[in-house]
Formats: C-alpha cells, structure tokens, sequence
C-alpha cells in the first residue's frame, strides 16, 4: 500500500533546514540534508516513536492539532498544510478527489476564444491544455509537447531559452500537478505521465521528489519569444467551479511597456494568419 503521507513528511524534513526550524547545529557535519526525525518530533511536541511511525506508514491517524502542528514545522503553507490534511484523510481510509471528464466548460471555452490581447488557456490537473487562445498558440508557437506544460518544459530541449527563469516555471508546474492531484495519485493518467517524465527527464525526478505544493503562479515570468524578443508578463489564476482540478491561467503585459508591444505583434500576427 502507498505511503503517500510518509513520502511527503520525509521530503518536508528533509528540506527543511536547521536554521529554519532555529535548531542548534551538533558537532560535525550531518550526513543526511534537513532534520533528524527526533527534532522533528521534539518541535512539533510527539514522540519520537509516534512520528517514525507516521513516516513508515505505521500510524495512520493523527489528529488534526499533530498534523497543524508538523505543518508549523516544516514551514507550509496554507495549500500544502490543506494537501497534508488530505493525505491523512486518505491515509485513514477517506474519500479521495473525484476525476472529472477532461474538457472545458463551454462558457469558459467561449470566454477563452474571444479573450484578446492577453494569453488565455484552460489546464486540467496533469497540465494538459485543454483550449486556449489564439495569443497563446502563438506565443508556444514552434515548441512541441506544447499540449501539455509539464511536457513542454522537461521534454523540449528549447524550453530553457524559451523560460528566462526555467527552474522557477519548472518548480511551479510540478507543485501545481501535487496540489491538482492530491492523494489521488493513482489515476493510471497521472500515473502514465509521472512515469513518462520520470524516465525521459534526471530534473523532473529531483523535483518531483521534493513534494512541493502550490496552486498560486509565480505572478511575474519571464520569456524569450524567437519571434518577438524578451516578455514580462504578469499571470493570474482562477480554479473554475464544477470542474475540479481545472484552473484557467490569463497573462498580460503592462500596458506601454516593450513587452505590450511584443504582445501586440504577436496578436497580430497570429490573427492575420488566421483570418488569411
């Protein structure tokens, strides 16, 4: 049986370091990154014994003021405490996240499609793309794997130019599938991907096991477009109701500056071609 609370507990201690958590350094270096699990402990007031159990998957019950506790710890925040939480719940027995059929809702495909000007498009929880518009095709214009973002960015070799910041929109990307995906990681499409990107990509593998979690973009990125130079774009999210794990991402230049500019003629080019 899966271990899912157990993985995501050892990753959080072993990223969190001991200046974060204020503990006092012993003689000699450590041997292993982060935290003992008898600091842990100690910080979140269990013993030792209970929380080794909870990482092996001993102790499948704990108690809403120990996992509040153990998030305080590690430093998460509210998306990663509510995804600890829901690990528990499935840990115990709890009902896991309902799939959902991967389309768009049509109100929100009309909206996409005569969204002008900014970049618009839809995502499921494995980062497929499910619509976007016009503005974006153009802006992932001449990248494969474009359908799919996680793909985009560890599987095309040009996605590290194309991302100024490419270990930013790495790290976000993976956190975002976590939080979409939860404890339901064992969709067969999920798992297909995972297997996917672990085999094909050495970044992927470090990332995906750090078990970050974030819903929320970066709201600044940066990009370099092979037609129209360097953008800096400010990014915004929306979860769309009736459709879990489905978030419609919008980005846009500030007006006046270069990058509005480049947004523009990307606009316009990509809507002569089409309307030719």
């Amino acid at each position: 049986m899966e271990n899912l609370l157990g993985e995501f507990l050892r990753a959080r201690r072993q990223a969190t370091t001991v200046e974060w958590a204020g503990v006092l350094r012993g003689a000699g270096s450590r041997r292993t990154p982060g935290l003992r699990r008898e600091e842990i402990a100690t910080l979140a007031g269990v013993s030792v014994d209970y929380y080794t159990r909870l990482e092996q998957g001993r102790e499948r019950s704990p108690s809403d003021a120990v996992l509040n506790a153990l998030a305080g710890v590690f430093g998460l925040g509210y998306e990663a405490t509510e995804h600890l939480h829901e690990l528990a719940r499935c840990a115990r027995g709890g009902l896991r996240r309902t799939h959902v059929a991967d389309h768009a809702c049509p109100s929100v495909l009309r909206l996409v499609n005569n969204w002008e000007h900014v970049l618009a498009f839809v995502v499921n929880r494995r980062l497929d793309v499910l619509v976007q518009n016009a503005e974006t095709a153009a802006f992932f214009e001449g990248l494969s794997h474009s359908d799919n973002l996680l793909r985009l960015t560890f599987l095309e070799p040009a996605s590290r130019e194309f991302f100024l910041d490419w270990e930013q929109e790495a790290r976000f990307k993976v956190a975002h599938m976590r939080a979409a995906v939860g404890a339901d990681l064992d969709d067969p499409s999920v798992l297909a991907l995972v297997e996917e990107l672990s085999l094909a990509s050495e970044d992927f593998r470090r990332i995906w096991g750090n078990h970050d979690i974030q819903v929320k973009a970066h709201e600044i990125g940066r990009y370099r477009h092979h037609r129209v130079g360097d953008l800096t774009l400010w990014h915004a999210t929306f979860a769309i109701d009736g459709f879990p794990g489905q978030r419609l991402f919008v980005a846009h230049a500030e007006p006046g500056t270069p990058s509005d500019d480049a947004l523009a003629r990307l606009s316009a080019s990509r809507h002569a071609y089409r309307d030719s």
